[in-house]
């Protein structure tokens, strides 16, 4: 099975479950389906249609991280699976500050690199070796970002995603 978007009572998007899941949900009246896959489980007494958005029956609060975590799926994805120096296929991460010249594992600092580039590179400053970033690191941000991360994201969960093209494009290189 494949996974559904689930929402607050207030349209807000939550988290990402599996579809087996957010059918439990709808089936024990904790969510309302929002949007069907498509698709039909059948039983000997009873047919029931898979959600792909589920919405929750009652409101949760949750609280928020601060700052999408710092992953290496979610770097490849943020680089579109691409070498920040040279546009190579990235195969690896590279610190623009090296770590042991002080630089920090943060999404500012961390890019996606070739093994060429990377080995290249080794500890030293990208302004040692003349070389430009194609792009400034910078931490992802959004609601498609905190909830999806890397994910590849269903086409009909757009509408209730704010900041989907970044993710959708990210995900689907």
């Amino acid at each position: 099975m494949a996974e559904a978007l689930v929402l607050n009572a207030t349209y807000e998007p939550l988290c990402v479950v599996s579809q087996r899941r957010a059918l439990v949900l709808v089936l024990t009246d904790k969510a309302v389906m929002v949007e069907s896959a498509g698709q039909v489980l059948r039983s000997s007494t009873s047919s029931v249609e898979v959600p792909i958005v589920v919405r929750l029956a009652r409101f949760v609060r949750v609280p928020y991280r601060s700052q999408v975590p710092l992953t290496r799926k979610g770097v490849l994805a943020r680089d579109h699976h691409r070498c920040v120096y040279c546009n190579a296929p990235a195969t690896s991460l590279d610190h623009v500050i090296p770590r042991s010249r002080g630089g920090a594992h943060v999404w500012e600092n961390v890019v996606a690199a070739c093994g060429r580039c990377n080995h290249v590179k080794a500890d030293r400053a990208v302004a040692d070796l003349g070389w430009r970033l194609r792009t400034a690191p910078r931490a992802p941000s959004g609601a498609a970002w905190r909830i999806l991360g890397s994910r590849r994201m269903d086409p009909r969960w757009s509408r209730y995603l704010s900041t989907v093209p970044d993710v959708s494009e990210a995900a689907s290189a």
